[in-house]
């Protein structure tokens, strides 16, 4: 009723792929995508295809690193690695792949910034990624740099506001400092495909979003 048309999933809540795509169908929704955990992709990866075959989604998107597995470069290498394996075969299963930013990426290790260690190192036909706008603002960095260095590479982005430094309290779209225009104007140069409005701890969910939509 406030408008949207796509959503995103983060699990289904307990329910049944089939159950969640009679659901998605009897409020006129569809799911682009979804969040499943490293964890799950490594132990559970035919069910995961499955799934996203029953629901019609089109993207499978890693949301998380836990912290042991991003101590070093040499992590985020091999991690690299298996997003290329794993994006390859979500390829022949008719499916995209993707990574989804939060801040850690961006602090430097040794000099390099993890992120561009993904990027560089992942085949883009292969694997995409999913850019926070918060996430990267909060972290320093702009997000139309990185559309200018690596174009096509964001098929999806979570919209989500910033009320400014130093503390980056999450808001609705539109009641913060992003300039979401200016990030929008070159949707085609970053090959944006989805945009996912995002609030993680809204005071009223449904206000929030409708703000956000707004």
């Amino acid at each position: 009723a406030i408008g949207y048309r796509d959503v995103e999933f983060a699990g289904y809540a307990g329910r049944r792929p089939e159950a969640v795509s009679a659901a998605l169908e009897r409020h006129g929704l569809r799911a682009p995508a979804v969040h499943v955990p490293l964890a799950t992709l490594r132990a559970q990866w035919a069910a995961t295809v499955d799934a996203a075959h029953v629901i019609d989604h089109d993207y499978i998107v890693v949301p998380w690193l836990d912290e042991k597995e991003r101590r070093t470069i040499a992590d985020y290498e091999r991690l690299a690695d298996e997003l290329n394996r794993l994006g390859r075969t979500a390829r022949q299963a008719d499916l995209h792949f993707g990574y989804h930013n939060h801040d850690f990426e961006f602090i430097p290790i040794g000099g390099r910034i993890p992120y561009d260690v993904l990027l560089d190192r992942t085949d883009p036909d292969d694997v995409g990624f999913e850019m926070d706008l918060y996430w990267i603002t909060k972290a320093g960095h702009d997000p139309v740099a990185y559309f200018d260095r690596y174009p096509g590479r964001f098929p999806t982005v979570h919209v989500k506001d910033s009320a400014g430094a130093p503390a980056h309290r999450m808001t609705d779209v539109g009641s913060g400092t992003i300039d979401f225009k200016r990030v929008f104007a070159r949707r085609k140069q970053a090959g944006i495909q989805h945009a996912f409005v995002e609030h993680d701890q809204p005071a009223d969910a449904f206000a929030s979003i409708k703000a956000s939509h707004d």
